[in-house]
């Protein structure tokens, strides 16, 4: 979330309590100075004079932070033969605003070329985008956005004194945004580096880019959150800044009060199409990995692991016995891949990458994004309601693949009996269901099945991680799953050529 305590709302409410303070503390000073001649001012009252007077006080200034730093960023100027579909951020995105598109889409809508179903084609024109990008080494390499350059036909670049020079683009990474640019001919660029720590919620961070194209302009603000997933990508994880970042600040970096890049300017939440205080970063630590990747090979591969996964829910939790609703539930590995031949099975839950513990689904995806195709990872994996640590080695990611979580489907504390209110035949029984599992045939639309997205034609393969064959087999693993006292019940659902898990609640009602 982002931080409100400099709105004038947020002023509005801390005034009258510092005002308060500022009168109990004047009052206790008042009464020692009027005990007599000879009197002093205790040092604990001069302590919270000096205390309320550094409040009051705001940050140093950064005007020497901005004149280090400032000659490494640059802004970063495209020409896009554009046939209508180009991702391109140009000057023309944003001048309006669809009102029934959410902020999210109306941005995403200027940053990913997003047009909707009834949007009246565009003419085929050479057009051009601006954003900004900044130098990470003095031979001329630049780090932008992907959505910056994306189709380019020619790339320009302006230094800070107004120099402009042409530059290629070295390589590209849709999938973190990430792009790395090279600027020839020269050997003595001002350029950044990259901090080697994460920032921490609070800090202070700078922001230096090219909005609307008026040339280098400086904002400041704080750290507002770490980690923030936006729908963006498979890889999300956010650093969120209030420091005011606009259209043309895509690309440009983001510095700690040592001009260090704490992120890479990506993305913004906005109603309005302009800055509410709500920006997005790519964190550091991905943007080197991919950097490095780029400037060795002009591409970037990430380790695959081949397995769908899906959070863990409470009720998934509640299903295999679980304390805490954390890990990556498997859905189904792929066939011939690494987990798959380590012997990772549908319903398996991974709980930690090489000792470290795995929050969600996502939390793995990125996890094992960072890993190089070959690397030797240790898993902790719960299976069958045992502990079963694997080792194995990381593919390479197949370059239409990517590692996805499923996206979480919302439930509801609904009351339900243990026949979950659909009904079942043989999957022998229905032409073209296969040979495993039940298919549905009926679902009640008041019942918990169907509040969980359980459709009619869905093959439920197994029921409680017992495989299920006709009605009389779902019936007896629900009412074991009843009699061990559980809440809700896990089936494996497959719907045309995926699976998924769904946890139904068993209480009666």
């Amino acid at each position: 979330m982002n931080d409100q305590s400099n709105t004038p709302s947020a002023r509005k409410i801390m005034r009258p309590r510092r005002i308060a303070l500022l009168a109990s503390v004047a009052g206790l000073s008042m009464a020692v100075l009027a005990i007599g001649p000879g009197s002093y001012l205790p040092a604990w009252t001069a302590s919270a004079h000096a205390a309320e007077a550094s409040a009051t006080q705001g940050p140093a200034g950064f005007a020497d932070l901005v004149s280090k730093v400032k000659p490494a960023v640059i802004s970063v100027r495209v020409k896009i033969d554009d046939d209508g579909s180009s991702t391109a951020v140009t000057q023309r995105d944003g001048n309006s605003a669809d009102p029934d598109q959410s902020p999210f889409e109306q941005f995403f809508g200027q940053r990913f070329g997003f047009r909707g179903p009834n949007a009246t084609p565009r003419p085929h024109q050479m057009i051009t985008g601006e954003g900004s990008g900044f130098f990470i080494s003095p031979d001329g390499y630049a780090v932008t956005n992907n959505h910056v350059v994306d189709h380019a036909n020619s790339v320009q670049v302006t230094t800070d004194d107004g120099t402009i020079y042409t530059a290629k683009v070295v390589g590209t990474d849709p999938k973190s945004d990430l792009a790395l640019i090279k600027v020839d001919g020269k050997n003595d660029f001002s350029y950044v580096k990259f901090a080697d720590q994460s920032p921490r919620i609070g800090d202070w961070v700078v922001a230096v880019g090219n909005p609307f194209g008026l040339g280098g302009t400086v904002t400041a603000g704080i750290v507002s959150a770490n980690g923030r997933d936006i729908g963006s990508g498979p890889y999300d994880n956010y650093v969120q800044i209030d420091a005011p970042i606009n259209k043309g600040n895509s690309g440009g970096p983001a510095f700690d009060m040592n001009g260090n890049v704490i992120g890479v300017n990506t993305a913004i939440f906005s109603p309005s199409g302009g800055s509410v205080g709500i920006g997005f970063d790519v964190p550091a630590a991905t943007a080197k990995l991919v950097v490095n990747q780029l400037k060795d090979k002009g591409y970037v591969t990430r380790g695959w692991l081949g397995v769908q996964i899906q959070p863990v829910t409470s009720d998934i939790a509640d299903s295999l016995g679980l304390k805490q609703a954390r890990g990556a539930l498997v859905d189904n590995p792929q066939a011939g891949s690494p987990a798959a031949k380590a012997g990772i099975e549908a319903g398996d839950v991974i709980t930690a990458v090489n000792g470290n513990a795995v929050k969600d689904s996502r939390d793995l995806a990125r996890e094992i994004s960072t890993m190089a195709p070959g690397s030797e990872v240790k898993l902790d994996v719960l299976h069958k309601g045992g502990s079963k640590p694997l080792t194995l080695t990381l593919g390479e990611m197949p370059g239409d693949h990517q590692a996805k979580a499923n996206a979480e489907q919302p439930e509801r504390n609904a009351a339900g009996a243990p026949h979950l209110g659909l009904s079942v035949a043989p999957a022998d029984d229905v032409e073209g269901a296969g040979h495993k599992g039940v298919v549905v045939t009926a679902v009640d639309p008041e019942g918990p099945a169907a509040e969980h997205g359980i459709q009619n034609g869905d093959v439920i393969l197994n029921v409680g991680g017992k495989a299920v064959a006709n009605a009389g087999e779902v019936r007896s693993a629900l009412t074991q799953a009843s009699a061990d006292g559980k809440h809700s019940v896990l089936l494996q659902v497959k719907t045309a050529d995926a699976t998924r898990f769904v946890a139904l609640p068993l209480a009666k009602g």
